[in-house]
């Protein structure tokens, strides 16, 4: 014999309402459940899930040129951690200094310049200070990653409290990546042009404008004008991370 069908109680009413809530349609911007910090623009909170930055996973930047505005696109982000945890930098392409740092109220204490000899080290000295703890955030410039490598980055930044940035070349764009949020970076009037190549959500389909104020309305950057604000980012005399690591 058949059993009568359990009677359905409330309780059971508002525990499918609330599984339904958490099933995510790849038709909708998925709402984070992890860490996020806002990117400090309105434009591109809005497109990106949990509104923010995500924590403990790998983002991409992949921008066009170097000195399109890509420090000052995570300038709010890395000026708010600074003042209470380190920021690593491994091999940016320009020289960093303490006048920016100051102009950009990010705390030049707080900053680590890290230049390895080579991409290897570069990446290695990334996951060290990922799996150290001791680091709020690190932004690291590579040009050619291979994917095991990325894999690394991405397994080595969860469980972490960290933020995790890669800066490489926009023709990186069509390589396979692990990383749940990658953002292409073109120069625009005035700003940047953001187009999100990928993230947990439906397909963006037209670029995000993000306004940089440092950026002349009506001017497109270039290296010469991006200079005072670019190339002379974080610290004037280069510190060794390992002290921290030790």
């Amino acid at each position: 014999m058949l059993s009568p069908p359990l009677p359905i109680t409330d309780a059971a009413v508002q525990a499918g309402a609330l599984a339904m809530r958490n099933v995510w349609r790849a038709s909708e911007l998925a709402i984070s459940r992890d860490t996020t910090r806002p990117t400090g623009h309105a434009t591109l909170d809005a497109e990106l899930p949990g509104a923010g930055w995500p924590r403990s996973v790998l983002v991409e930047l992949l921008v066009q040129q170097h000195g399109i505005g890509e420090m000052q696109l995570l300038k709010p982000a890395l000026a708010a951690l600074s003042a209470r945890q380190r920021v690593a930098l491994i091999q940016p392409p320009f020289l960093p200094n303490s006048m920016t740092c100051r102009a950009w109220r990010v705390d030049e204490r707080s900053v680590y310049w890290v230049r390895p000899a080579s991409s290897a080290d570069a990446l290695w000295a990334a996951e060290q200070m990922l799996k150290s703890g001791a680091f709020g955030a690190v932004v690291l410039w590579q040009s050619n990653v291979r994917p095991e490598a990325l894999r690394r980055l991405n397994l080595a930044a969860q469980g972490t409290e960290t933020w995790l940035w890669l800066v490489r070349p926009l023709a990186a764009a069509s390589d396979p990546s692990p990383s749940p949020l990658r953002l292409a970076l073109r120069p625009a009037f005035g700003g940047v042009s953001v187009d999100i190549i990928k993230r947990k959500g439906p397909h963006c389909e037209h670029p995000v404008f993000v306004t940089l104020n440092e950026i002349p309305a009506g001017r497109q950057p270039d290296n010469d004008h991006e200079a005072p604000a670019q190339r002379v980012f974080a610290t004037a005399a280069a510190r060794s991370a390992v002290p921290a690591l030790v």
